[in-house]
């Protein structure tokens, strides 16, 4: 038999072992947890917090999670510490919050500088040194001096966009323009300053300044600039920074600038090709041309490689063997096309455009021969006949063919259009949202699934109840506009007989 005294240290050896792993497990996050009730304190106490608003469920959030929580780790401990926090966004209370942030998508991460004053978007890397590299730089100055040509050719590079001011003295109200023109663009491009422009790679060094100096990869490489209204300023960095023509292919270095073209408030014209293909100098060479002779005029302009832009194909509805084609889109969501033309082409098309002489595309699939089945599916094509001019009350879903949401949604809505199958006045319907242009100044589609109630008379509701054959039955029945039969007899009186 043990003896007392050996059981006692078993036992003291044991709770020895349970308490060194509960410290184990229970390892200090650095990761700050907020939510609706001390978001507002918290983020008023910082004059530098980063702030990750994300959804429990999301992918893309559960895969930056031990990132985000290294990265904070190691500023925690930097010589200025950087805080680094999370929201849940899908959580009901949280909700506001996220409206009030602009957070569309999962996961969002903001720059709250300021007690909350001043809010950025994060545009740095996902994995933990990429975001400490960008912090660091982020909670720093928003322009550093340059006082060497080594500081120079160390800031400047060959492979991106910065802009350094050259200034008499580092005062006054143009450096204070150029500064406050920093604060406000950091997160997109890095500033420096310098009281001497020989320290410069590239430009005349004999100036004295005031003036900006924009340094990039492409095009004349460099471009001064001289009027420091802030406004002024601002836009001409934001347009600089955009290449005469903007090269989509498989090089990551060229990434960001595409990035810059579809984030411009203009027109973009997007000339595919193919750049093996022996004419492919050919179309570059007139491309460019037409890109400097409509410069400036509300329109900008990218070279995509096919072999690079299948994404792209994907999304306009195109086929390769249309290919040479140019589209230009409008921020209203418009298309226009051109497929299989010629280099000589190019110009007197983006003319046509420009005079509102050519048509707009619609990406459509085909409009179906036999359409009997209870949930009827609606394409571009057949949007205006079948909902928009159709006298009826079409309870309508937007949805894609991958989302599991909608999968799931499915059996639902076929239950929903089989209870209404004895009522002429309301259909049941479907769009793929994925293959089909949809008017963005009608419906507001964000995320799969999207439904929609139009009404004979043409008040228009988005559903956002409960996934339920009975809830949304409810919904039609509340918002439909009905005639006497509908009144008699609704499907919801029906089921119940």
């Amino acid at each position: 038999m043990a003896s007392r005294g050996s059981i006692w240290f078993c036992m003291f050896v044991v709770s020895l072992i349970v308490a060194i792993s509960a410290g184990e497990s229970e390892e200090k996050e650095f990761v700050l947890t907020l939510d609706h009730s001390n978001f507002t304190d918290t983020v008023s106490k910082h004059d530098f917090i980063v702030v990750e608003f994300y959804a429990p469920w999301c992918g893309h959030c559960k895969k930056l999670a031990p990132e985000y929580e290294k990265a904070a780790s190691i500023l925690h401990s930097h010589d200025h510490p950087v805080v680094l926090a999370k929201i849940d966004a899908n959580e009901e209370a949280n909700k506001d919050l996220a409206t009030q942030y602009e957070v569309n998508g999962f996961p969002t991460i903001k720059i709250l500088r300021n007690g909350g004053k001043s809010i950025q978007e994060y545009k740095g890397p996902r994995d933990a040194d990429g975001i400490v590299e960008y912090l660091k730089k982020q909670s720093g100055p928003a322009s550093v001096e340059i006082k060497s040509a080594e500081d120079a050719s160390n800031f400047v590079g060959d492979k991106k966009i910065v802009i350094v001011g050259v200034f008499p003295k580092f005062s006054g109200q143009e450096f204070e323009s150029f500064i406050a023109v920093a604060e406000k663009l950091r997160s997109d491009y890095e500033f420096g300053h310098t009281l001497d422009a020989k320290h410069l790679p590239r430009g005349e060094s004999s100036v004295t300044g005031p003036l900006v100096r924009l340094f990039k990869p492409f095009d004349e490489l460099f471009v001064d600039f001289k009027d420091f209204n802030v406004d002024a300023l601002e836009k001409f960095v934001e347009e600089s920074s955009i290449p005469v023509v903007t090269l989509f292919n498989n090089d990551p270095s060229n990434h960001p600038f595409v990035i810059k073209f579809f984030n411009s408030p203009d027109a973009k014209a997007m000339l595919f090709t193919n750049f093996s293909h022996e004419a492919a100098d050919s179309f570059k060479t007139k491309y460019h041309e037409t890109a400097q002779q409509f410069k400036g005029q509300g329109i900008i302009f990218l070279l995509g490689d096919v072999e690079a832009s299948q994404g792209a194909f994907q999304y306009f509805g195109v086929k390769e063997d249309q290919v040479p084609l140019i589209i230009i889109q409008t921020n209203d969501g418009q298309k226009y096309l051109k497929a299989k033309l010629e280099p000589d082409h190019i110009a007197p098309w983006v003319k046509e455009y420009q005079e509102g002489k050519v048509l707009p595309y619609k990406k459509s699939e085909p409009i179906p021969e036999v359409n009997n089945e209870p949930v009827k599916v609606v394409v571009a094509d057949s949007l205006q006949d079948m909902v928009i001019n159709s006298g009826k009350n079409v309870l309508l879903e937007f949805y894609a063919p991958w989302c599991g949401h909608c999968k799931n949604l499915a059996p639902i809505l076929e239950e929903v259009a089989i209870s209404y199958q004895s009522d002429p006045d309301v259909v049941i319907a479907k769009l793929d949202a994925t293959a089909n242009d949809i008017p963005s100044d009608t419906f507001d589609v964000k995320g799969y699934p999207t439904v929609y109630l139009r009404s004979a008379s043409g008040k228009l509701v988005q559903y956002e109840g409960d996934r339920t054959k009975e809830d949304i039955i409810d919904f039609i029945e509340k918002n439909r506009d009905k005639d006497k039969v509908a009144q008699e007899e609704s499907p919801k009186a029906k089921d119940e007989l």
